[in-house]
């Protein structure tokens, strides 16, 4: 059956959900949840590789540095976590700690990261999240693999941890379904546009009809939503590298926390990184750039050594123990980054019908389960039931 035959008049298709990583996946598991007819469409077959959901583990955070209206997106996900792992049997949600360290004088290190030391831990306090600061010493002597200067400092949140992402997205796919969702894989969307009183959306296997759209396409979704939203989004590409662990540090890696560090005053003085996972004898660590924007289909997605080198000796040495200098292997993602770093989650400027729903600027997948729910009331509801304000258009016009 063809996707138009499946979906061929407004009246059957309440929600297209274009793009299904992280965002999407969520959305169509939150619609199906709620009784919608809804339609879910990617050009790949999801969890997959070439976007930004990939790679084993993502970090996650209650006390949100880049802001504290983050905070309650990230508590919601948490209770979705745990009730999507109640009702599938699957570990999605680590909560090994976080340590997230830094200067105790930092300099800028951009818009998203300025003061995300004390940022976070005001989040923390305004909250209530349990947390710990430490000084370099204690940093040391708990975790001995980790050497942080005298003047750096260390947030330590017990409730952070990680979230596997390809689990996260298979699982939430898996319930849509279930619930009767339609997932049109290896599908290339066209173009979306309004449509009398609905959303026309154009693919290379025929044309459907629906009432709203939500655009969670990363960063393929500024080819679909036109102007003036495709110029504040532009995809960088990143790289992950797993690097090999020393025998004598295998148990420190193996119980360490999931961490974070900003180490300079520029955006790409960053790295974070995580345990050693079981039978990996590696850990997973990255760096993040700003500077290098790509377009998603032309992407080099072959990493050099010499990347990886790099990557050791500009984030690595002289701050951690424990790890070999050449890497295992190392795989590339996307961001889909705005001009200021914070989400963008709002109602298209030329249609209240089609709703854009993040990109996330590289810290989005912690806060994606409570993003699909949100996206799924605007549809349902009109409006979430978390403030998503924030991420609006607005804040860019001149």
């Amino acid at each position: 059956m063809s996707l138009s035959q499946t979906c061929d008049v407004a009246q059957t298709c309440d929600v297209v959900v274009v793009g299904l990583g992280a965002m999407g996946s969520a959305a169509l598991y939150q619609l199906a949840k709620r009784g919608v007819k809804v339609v879910g469409i990617d050009r790949f077959s999801p969890p997959h590789d070439q976007g930004s959901t990939h790679g084993e583990t993502r970090i996650t955070r209650q006390a949100i540095g880049e802001g504290e209206v983050y905070v309650p997106l990230v508590l919601r996900s948490n209770e979705i976590w745990k009730e999507l792992e109640a009702e599938t049997g699957e570990r999605l949600l680590v909560q090994n700690g976080c340590l997230i360290m830094g200067s105790s004088t930092p300099a800028s290190g951009g818009v998203i990261r300025s003061a995300f030391l004390e940022r976070t831990q005001t989040s923390a306090i305004a909250y209530d999240i349990p947390h710990e600061m430490l000084d370099a010493a204690e940093i040391r002597r708990r975790h001995p693999q980790f050497m942080p200067r005298e003047d750096e400092i260390g947030y330590f949140e017990p409730g952070g941890g990680y979230l596997n992402p390809e689990r996260c997205v298979a699982a939430q796919l898996d319930l849509a379904r279930a619930l009767g969702a339609v997932a049109q894989l290896g599908t290339r969307v066209i173009s979306v546009s309004p449509e009398g009183s609905g959303v026309k959306i154009v693919t290379d296997r025929g044309e459907l009809l629906a009432g709203q759209a939500i655009i969670s396409a990363g960063s393929w979704a500024s080819s679909l939503l036109g102007a003036p939203v495709a110029r504040l989004l532009s995809p960088a590409r990143q790289v992950m590298h797993w690097f090999e662990v020393d025998p004598e540090y295998a148990g420190h890696w193996s119980q360490s926390p999931v961490f974070a560090w900003g180490h300079g005053p520029s955006p790409n003085d960053f790295f974070y990184g995580f345990p050693s996972l079981s039978g990996s004898n590696a850990i997973k660590t990255a760096g993040e750039q700003y500077d290098a924007f790509v377009h998603p289909d032309e992407v080099e997605r072959t990493v050099t050594p010499a990347e990886s080198v790099a990557m050791y000796e500009a984030h690595l040495a002289g701050r951690v123990r424990g790890l070999r200098p050449h890497a295992q292997r190392a795989v590339t993602c996307l961001y889909t980054v705005t001009p200021d770093s914070h989400f963008l989650i709002d109602r298209h400027p030329e249609s209240e019908r089609i709703l854009v729903v993040s990109p996330c600027s590289g810290h989005g997948f912690k806060h994606s389960a409570a993003i699909g729910e949100a996206a799924a009331q605007c549809m349902v509801d009109g409006t979430s039931t978390v403030d998503i304000s924030a991420f609006g258009l607005s804040r860019f016009s001149p």
